[in-house]
């Protein structure tokens, strides 16, 4: 019979040699919650599309982000539905509007609390496209004052980070000068850079109010069969001043993952969008799949393809299994 001297096995046979040679690891500090922010008090509506995501007005978001401290995340986002909507997204700088008040209230309760303010228009325009319209066409540049004015009003509020969504061009380079210009040169950006126009995203559009009234965003957000052309993003993004570069979606873009991993030494994000969410928690509702294997699974891909961060709504549940599974 022939002698067999290596045996990948060998390092399987337990749960302690698994864990000894196990080449990526999930942690809390690797997350970044979302928080949908909207007008009223003492609201926590459930959000349909996305079981055990809520609604939530100030005072509850900043419970919320209390617990994800406690939990150890070290990190939320936040978006928000405005109390009005206009054709150029005013409320998206209203310093009175639930994004900047949940910011100012949560950094006042948990100042250790690293927050990233979302910059994009179309929660808080009537049309629902991310910026300023001329007929049914974006207007890049006039997009990039609007912009602007949205990254200086949520540093104002204390927010950490600074992160646009839109996907115009020059965006980057418009907003590290519009925060420089105003005293926050410690502001980072973490830019979504390499952004698909992505069927991924329903649920996020029904959480934050934010379908385009007409049309869609393909002549902004990039074509999912392009590769070559999110490298080009990234490195336009890196020059433009971008301290961490992200990409969406992430389950279904993980090749692009890795190849961003191996071309920059920035730190990379990821999101892990609400469709991938919404899906796990259907199947998991029906019995159909154990829902923390495949969450923890589906999570540590993103690890292993090169993510630094991620942002998922899983977050919270996350953080209380390592916590069950370290104590157990």
């Amino acid at each position: 019979m022939y002698e067999q001297k290596l045996r990948p096995r060998r390092m399987r046979i337990s749960p302690a040699m698994r864990a000894m040679v196990r080449e990526t690891s999930l942690s809390v500090k690797d997350f970044v919650y979302p928080l949908f922010v909207v007008p009223g008090e003492n609201v926590r509506e459930e959000i349909p599309s996305m079981p055990g995501c809520y609604h939530l007005s100030v005072d509850e978001a900043v419970k919320t982000a209390k617990e994800c401290w406690e939990l150890g995340i070290p990190s939320v986002e936040v978006f928000g539905i405005p109390e009005y909507k206009d054709a150029d997204g005013s409320s998206a700088w209203d310093m009175t509007s639930p994004v900047q008040r949940a910011i100012k209230a949560i950094k006042a309760e948990i100042p250790e609390l690293m927050i990233v303010g979302d910059v994009c228009m179309c929660e808080y325009t009537d049309h629902g496209h991310c910026g300023h319209l001329e007929g049914h066409y974006v207007d890049n540049d006039k997009t990039l004052k609007l912009l602007q004015k949205v990254a200086v009003s949520q540093a104002q509020c204390g927010v950490d980070i600074i992160a646009p969504s839109d996907m115009m061009d020059g965006r980057v380079a418009a907003i590290r000068e519009a925060l420089d210009e105003n005293g926050f040169q410690n502001v980072s950006i973490m830019s979504y850079a390499v952004k698909y126009a992505s069927g991924y995203y329903g649920p996020f559009r029904d959480a934050a109010d934010s379908a385009p009234a007409f049309g869609d965003r393909r002549q902004y957000q990039m074509d999912p069969a392009n590769a070559h052309e999110a490298i080009k993003e990234v490195d336009l993004d890196i020059a433009e001043g971008a301290d961490i570069i992200m990409v969406k979606p992430a389950l279904a873009y993980l090749d692009i993952v890795r190849q961003v991993r191996d071309h920059i030494h920035h730190p990379v994000a990821v999101y892990n969008v609400s469709g991938e969410y919404a899906m796990v928690k259907a199947a998991a509702k029906n019995g159909w799949i154990d829902e923390k294997r495949i969450v923890m699974e589906t999570l540590l891909s993103m690890k292993r393809a090169g993510a630094d961060i991620i942002i998922t709504y899983h977050a919270m549940d996350v953080a209380r299994w390592l916590k069950e599974d370290a104590n157990a």
